[in-house]
């Protein structure tokens, strides 16, 4: 588990250690850590207090009510989330590309459980990070020649989980506002939680977080809008890519010869855009997600799980903690001192709970037809068209 004593780490120390682990690495290992070295102490190197962008000559009007807007964000989370903020995001990073990082996600093409790559510190993890998009493509196109389902894609913030102060970068400060918040409440709170190799608690939890967290914010920033719909729109994806899944599962565990197998992960996948087109039918803002849909298969199903698969239970969690954030956090801390058995066990019958409950939000809730993602994913003669996998 991620704590305190690793937060107070001298910083040459990390920087020592990730070193080290270059030297004693293989070459392929030792490129990886080195561009991670070198790409973090750019960015860190980088760093300007808001403060001063903000009153900089130079600094346009919108983006001075950017910085201004992370700063009541940052005050919210340390005030009412009981995040622990620090210098977190008070310096800002203009990028001299679009992203910081780009990710690179693996999954053997008839299973859901992700490639793991270790890393000092966190653990397994399974996603592999590159500061230069040409070196992510270069491990992708590796990945995919070895029959991995593969996920590239760009990563506008990430966290160093307290061992730095991470800064606002200029490829998330342009976000609408309620985006910006949500991202940055994630982001914090990992530095409150963080289970060390167990991906799909830490990224459920701090998504959970973000959720619970922006409603409350928005009507105190006097924000309106389609609140419950965007939340409801969350659900209604999660869902579908859970039902995918579901049936995805057994066809992967079956003797079925390969050929087969890849025949019936194809109509499935199929099913899954036919379901999101009638879904989202009536969304104002269907093409978001349009693209991210197209591209699923087996290393996108199992990013969705990793981020999304806990919250319901997270959000139980909250709920019996009185909605209180001290108490809440407390109650996670405990299941992250749970071995893996019985914290995945405590968590289901979580989510069982929350399932069972009558005023969670529902994916029938979204504006637009009438929509249940099971029963879309089982119906039979669904036009399927089959894309790639």
């Amino acid at each position: 588990m991620y704590s305190s004593c690793y937060r107070r780490l001298p910083r040459v120390l990390i920087i020592c250690s990730l070193l080290t682990a270059v030297l004693l690495s293989g070459c392929e290992t030792a490129r990886y850590y080195t561009q991670a070295v070198t790409g973090q102490w750019r960015i860190l190197a980088a760093r300007k207090p808001i403060e001063k962008v903000a009153a900089a000559p130079g600094t346009g009007e919108e983006l001075q009510e950017r910085l201004r807007l992370v700063q009541d964000i940052r005050a919210y989370a340390g005030a009412e989330l009981q995040l622990p903020v620090g210098e977190a995001y008070g310096s800002y990073v203009k990028l001299a590309e679009d992203f910081p990082v780009w990710n690179v996600l693996a999954a053997p093409e008839f299973s859901l459980s992700p490639k793991r790559w270790c890393y000092p510190f966190i653990g397994c993890a399974s996603y592999r990070g590159y500061f230069r998009k040409a070196d992510a493509e270069a491990k992708a196109k590796a990945l995919l020649a070895e029959g991995y389902d593969i996920y590239l894609g760009p990563v506008p913030a990430y966290s160093t989980l307290g061992w730095f102060d991470d800064p606002v970068l200029s490829s998330f400060v342009n976000w609408p506002p309620d985006r910006l918040a949500g991202l940055l409440f994630h982001e914090l709170a990992h530095r409150r939680v963080y289970i060390s190799g167990d991906t799909t608690f830490n990224e459920s939890f701090a998504t959970a977080v973000s959720e619970l967290a922006l409603p409350d914010w928005r009507r105190r920033q006097g924000l309106n809008g389609r609140t419950a719909d965007r939340r409801a729109q969350s659900m209604a994806i999660r869902q579908l890519m859970m039902a995918a899944r579901k049936q995805l599962e057994p066809i992967y565990k079956s003797p079925l010869a390969d050929e087969e197998k890849r025949a019936r992960k194809a109509e499935v996948l199929g099913r899954l855009r036919y379901c999101y087109d009638r879904m989202s039918a009536d969304w104002p803002n269907a093409e978001r997600y349009r693209a991210y849909i197209e591209k699923t298969n087996n290393a996108t199903l199992a990013l969705a799980s990793e981020y999304q698969s806990l919250v319901p239970a997270f959000a139980q969690l909250y709920r019996e903690s009185g909605e209180t954030w001290p108490a809440f956090y407390q109650a996670v801390e405990q299941l992250g001192k749970e071995d893996k058995k019985t914290r995945d066990r405590r968590l289901k019958a979580l989510a069982a709970r929350h399932q069972d409950s009558s005023d969670h939000v529902s994916s029938k809730k979204v504006t637009g037809p009438s929509f249940d993602s099971e029963t879309c994913m089982s119906a039979a003669n669904i036009p399927v068209s089959t894309g790639e996998n």
